[in-house]
């Protein structure tokens, strides 16, 4: 089983104070760190606009510095927000990171969930799924036919003839693709096009295991050439993270940061509806640590977040994303990371995972 990091460039205002440059210097050491460390991946998200989660514009950019600073690592998008992007960027972007880091570029793709960020880029947030539905095709033909024409509502240009896509990606057919996903329509619609899955740090165990099992249904739909991309019926699922020597030790220096995280989702945190639509959580009382402790998140000793690493695996999760707050501090965090990868890391990449069939 694979273990990556998340980060989503969230500033810690306490100690990263507006306009917030120290955030991007603590992402890349803690990267480095991962690196070194054993950790199989890093995933950078996109944000815009807003200091109360992410700042981070431009994943493509940052994955290249990256690149020139690591060699084993792989590094991916978590994820690009397709509509806000045109499709055939997206397709150069990711072939040129994929040379760059000489085949290591992992791309999640996903429809966005926060309306001030489409609202500050001028593209309407309720048309988010039906121009990501219009572009995905023209993203794939891009990547498997290399020349590609449209001729539709949100996208109209042609790259024909003595044109094609350059430059052109290391691994075949194309980078690892995953789609972030949560709704019945989304989820669908990744399976059906050969995606692999990308779950939030929200959902419960037993949701996550319900969307693996939606997920695999429409396996079966998706066509040749779409079925050979090398992260189909993979299942990644990001997780809350925070081990410590025991279990009340993980809960004194955690508690507060990560219940405070959860609930910004709830509270105002301009996630447009997001949460009702992919997580059971609708209560301030379900963003308690005992309640999250339960099913979500993976706080605890090295023990504890075994046992609960291997309840994810025994649903379909291949792969998961350790995610965490700014608020422990840069210090506890890479102590943390490191105690993870001492004790638990190793016991990890033991577990035996496959990619999930369709049903």
């Amino acid at each position: 089983m694979k273990i990556g990091l998340l980060f989503t460039s969230h500033p810690d205002h306490a100690t990263e104070p507006y306009p917030h440059h120290a955030i991007h210097a603590r992402v890349t050491r803690e990267i480095l760190e991962a690196e070194d460390l054993g950790y199989d991946s890093v995933w950078i998200a996109e944000h815009h606009f807003s200091n109360k989660y992410g700042i981070l514009p431009d994943p493509f950019s940052y994955l290249s510095y990256l690149a020139a600073k690591t060699s084993r690592i792989k590094l991916g998008a978590a994820v690009m927000i397709v509509p806000l992007h045109h499709p055939l960027r997206i397709v150069e972007n990711a072939a040129f990171v994929d040379i760059l880091s000489n085949g290591r570029f992992q791309l999640g793709l996903g429809s966005g969930y926060r309306p001030y960020e489409f609202e500050g880029l001028g593209v309407d947030y309720e048309s988010r799924r039906e121009i990501q539905e219009e572009a995905i095709p023209l993203i794939l033909k891009g990547f498997h036919d290399k020349r590609v024409s449209a001729r539709g509502k949100y996208y109209n240009f042609t790259v024909e003839g003595d044109l094609e896509m350059f430059p052109q990606p290391i691994q075949t057919p194309h980078p690892p693709l995953y789609m972030g996903a949560g709704t019945d329509r989304s989820m669908s619609y990744a399976a059906s096009h050969g995606f692999g899955l990308m779950q939030s740090s929200l959902p419960a165990l037993d949701t996550i295991a319900e969307h693996i099992m939606h997920y695999r249904r429409h396996m079966k739909e998706a066509p040749e050439p779409l079925n050979r991309n090398p992260a189909f019926g993979s299942i990644d699922v990001a997780r809350m993270v925070y081990v410590a020597t025991s279990d009340k030790q993980a809960r004194d220096e955690s508690e507060d940061g990560i219940t405070r995280h959860m609930k910004s989702f709830l509270s105002g945190g301009g996630t447009g509806r997001y949460l009702g639509e992919v997580t059971e959580k609708r209560d301030d009382a379900q963003f308690s640590y005992d309640h999250l402790t339960r099913q979500t998140i993976l706080h605890g000793s090295p023990d504890t977040v075994l046992r609960k690493i291997e309840a994810f695996r025994a649903i379909g999760a291949t792969s998961l994303m350790l995610h965490y707050p700014p608020y422990y501090g840069p210090e506890r965090t890479l102590g943390m990371l490191r105690l993870f990868a001492k004790e638990v890391l190793p016991h990890v990449h033991k577990m035996e995972t496959s990619p999930v069939q369709a049903a």
